[in-house]
């Protein structure tokens, strides 16, 4: 059971925008995903991912999983706040946005080889056709 404090933690962490698209991201994956996954997916900076991640996993939001230099990010899915707040957020955040953030990761993660993130460069198709070039080998 969360204290007052802990709930407060959790609510604080999901009350950004670029939080609530990386938790939609690790909503929609079946799996965890490496921090490059969701730099590609949302097409922001490493830092910027990294340090929001930070946010979740101090407020207990996420976890990590170190595989060598890798970083492998998931949803915290025990007590019955978490599990709540999932299933809310997983019906609520159909918008735009978050189904073209979905949409993205389905391409990145298809370029995973033996279920690993792929190292160097990739290419995904941004909203509206555009190709672009993604690196892919960023590690924090």
């Amino acid at each position: 059971m969360r204290t007052v404090t802990e709930t407060a933690d959790v609510f604080k962490a999901l009350g950004d925008e670029t939080r609530l698209r990386i938790v939609h991201l690790l909503l929609h994956s079946d799996t965890a995903l490496c921090v490059c996954e969701m730099v590609d997916s949302l097409h922001l900076p490493q830092y910027q991912i990294s340090r929001h991640l930070g946010v979740l996993k101090n407020a207990g939001v996420v976890a990590v999983d170190r595989k060598g230099t890798w970083a492998y990010y998931c949803l915290v899915q025990n007590g019955n706040l978490l599990r709540a707040l999932w299933q809310v957020l997983e019906r609520s955040l159909k918008q735009q946005q978050f189904s073209r953030d979905a949409a993205q990761l389905d391409l990145r993660l298809a370029q995973r080889a033996h279920g690993e993130c792929v190292v160097g460069f990739v290419s995904l198709e941004e909203p509206g056709g555009k190709t672009v070039q993604s690196r892919a080998d960023v590690k924090t």
